[in-house]
């Protein structure tokens, strides 16, 4: 599975931004699908997760204000961002791992794939 990201950008706080992940493969459906970020001089960290069985996990700082999303006919996910903090500034990567290890991971070790991140600045 190979999962091109896009979408960050330069955003004052408040704003919205959307994010997209494109995988490719027949098997997209079986995979739950993350985000993750990593803000510089930070380990990196969950975001949200829209699981195979249409479960969705938050981190709690994000709960209320983003909004991951799947669309299965097109191998994508999507994380909307709203309410955008500096705190938010990060890379983002999405992810995915395999239906057979889990329903998600709240944890970067477990995942099978990533994309190659995508960088989204928030300015206060």
């Amino acid at each position: 599975v190979q999962l091109q990201a896009s979408g960050g950008g330069l955003v004052q706080a408040g704003g919205s931004l959307r994010l997209s992940c494109a995988a490719s493969g027949r098997t997209f459906r079986s995979y739950a699908m993350h985000w993750f970020r990593q803000a510089p001089g930070k380990e990196r960290e969950f975001v949200a997760a829209f699981s195979w069985n249409d479960s969705t996990y938050y981190e709690e700082s994000v709960k209320g204000r983003f909004t991951i999303s799947r669309d299965n006919a097109k191998n994508t996910v999507y994380l909307q961002m709203n309410s955008l903090k500096p705190e938010d500034t990060a890379v983002y990567y999405c992810a995915a791992l395999r239906g057979s290890r889990g329903t998600y991971a709240h944890n970067p070790a477990p995942v099978d794939y990533w994309g190659q991140g995508t960088l989204v600045t928030v300015s206060s």
